[in-house]
């Protein structure tokens, strides 16, 4: 894989040692392909590899960071067993990758990041949110389990009682409010934010790199020790794409209003 091949990605230098890569939708608010949420996994392992790369900077084309997964896809997960699988398994990959690239990642969190793109902002190392930005874990919304990022870094960001709150009720956190609550490392005016980023990248690539990423792998280990909650709650989630909730929460998002979820559960 090289970077100018990732689909709906693009990559460019601010600095000879960072790397910069831009979701690059903008008329679906980089909501992602199934190619880029593939690429998006497995891209932090080049990058890891990568000995002309310091530092990564992910950020979103346009008016937003990322409107999340394609519904269509959504669908297809529900309906053929073996997509349901590659995606359970990218999703988890995705993570372990952000958390095993040995170079540190700062995403500059642009406008709405929702579910898959809720997962790229909030699991890089360090986080700077525009004033504007709107963060959004949809997935009980949509009918399944809070799994992807949640479990394993939101308790340890912004603590128990705020995770479960914006999990179970999907209400959404303005820049200002994520920093507030921990959730993210700064928030910023939306005018200064790509410049923030980038001065930050900077300093961190012409810094101590064998320091920096030896201190990203020992924080890191806290992540690690919280393996066996995410692994159970992906598996949660993914078990509710066959339950009876997901295709009203599916119906309900196309259709723009709220939705109306079966009484009563067996669980």
């Amino acid at each position: 894989m090289t970077y100018d091949q990732l689909p709906h990605i693009r990559a460019d230098r601010p600095h000879p040692r960072v790397l910069r890569l831009t979701l690059n939708r903008p008329e679906a608010l980089n909501a992602l392909t199934p190619e880029m949420h593939r690429a998006l996994t497995e891209v932090w392992r080049e990058i890891d590899a990568d000995p002309s790369v310091s530092v990564v900077i992910l950020t979103g084309e346009g008016r937003g960071f990322s409107a999340g997964g394609d519904l269509d896809l959504v669908s297809t997960m529900r309906e053929d067993f073996t997509t349901r699988i590659q995606v359970w398994k990218e999703a988890r990959d995705m993570v372990y990758n952000m958390i095993g690239c040995s170079k540190p990642i700062i995403s500059a969190i642009n406008g709405p990041a929702v579910g898959a793109g809720l997962v790229l902002a909030l699991m890089a190392d360090i986080t700077i949110a525009g004033h504007s930005a709107k963060l959004i874990d949809g997935h009980t919304k949509l009918g399944v389990a809070a799994g992807d990022h949640a479990p394993i870094i939101w308790p340890l960001l912004c603590g128990m009682a705020k995770s479960k709150y914006y999990l179970m009720t999907c209400e959404p956190l303005d820049g200002r409010e994520a920093e507030r609550i921990g959730l993210v490392s700064l928030a910023v005016p939306d005018a200064e934010l790509q410049a923030k980023t980038e001065e930050t990248a900077v300093r961190l690539a012409e810094g101590p790199q064998s320091a920096l990423r030896w201190t990203k792998h020992s924080m890191n280990l806290w992540l690690q020790q919280a393996r066996p909650i995410f692994e159970a709650a992906v598996a949660m989630e993914f078990l509710g794409f066959t339950g009876p909730e997901l295709p009203e929460g599916v119906a309900a998002l196309k259709e723009r209003r709220q939705p109306k979820f079966p009484e009563g559960s067996p669980v």
